[in-house]
């Protein structure tokens, strides 16, 4: 598939076929494309949390699905899907290696960070993913992880504390589902958003 066509067809799938699980070669390079994200400093202070295995991913929803009612039928799509990656950002990796002697700082303050660019590395190795699951025919969806169901998802799964999941991946083959209602809203058009060589 050509890279404008991966883009165009790119959108959050929230339904799955739960007989269709994704080939290995397929998980495999998932996380291959996932690595080649860039990184600060080459730092790559991400982890993924691979879930295949039914009683993992039943594990997962019950650890993060907060019980507020409402999103049952969202759910009950996302539920369908046979394979589950979770990217983590790993702050310690970044303030480590920036206090190597060739980048010249003399500590680990986070007060030079502009930006926390764990989690934006992190979230560029998602979006490959995202990419990659279309150029493979597959669907995926990004989604977050509640931060109150942090603490019983790291307990369910053995995730260390300096590990922070920045989302989740849902993957798999696409079936029937609802668009969002949020695209209601339609995309803005390239110069509204773009300002150039200054922005008033």
């Amino acid at each position: 598939m050509e890279f404008v066509e991966v883009v165009r067809r790119r959108r959050m799938v929230r339904n799955y076929d739960p007989d269709r699980p994704v080939p290995p070669e397929v998980v495999d390079r998932l996380l291959e494309h996932a690595t080649r994200a860039p990184s600060a400093g080459f730092s790559q202070g991400w982890g993924f949390l691979v879930l295949e295995a039914a009683e993992d991913r039943d594990r997962f929803w019950a650890a993060t699905t907060p019980d507020t009612g409402g999103r049952d039928s969202w759910l009950a799509g996302m539920r369908r899907a046979p394979l589950i990656i979770v990217p983590h950002a790993n702050q310690s990796a970044y303030l480590d290696r920036y206090a190597e002697p060739d980048k010249g700082w003399t500590d680990r303050s986070t007060e030079r960070w502009p930006v926390p660019y764990w989690h934006i590395d992190t979230g560029f190795a998602a979006l490959l993913m995202l990419l990659t699951a279309v150029d493979e025919g597959l669907g995926a969806c990004f989604f977050g992880i509640p931060p109150q169901q942090w603490d019983g998802y790291r307990a369910a799964f053995g995730v260390p504390g300096e590990y922070e999941p920045v989302g989740a991946v849902t993957i798999g083959y696409r079936a029937d589902d609802q668009r969002s209602p949020s695209l209601r809203r339609g995309r803005r058009p390239v110069d509204e958003v773009v300002r150039r060589g200054r922005w008033t």
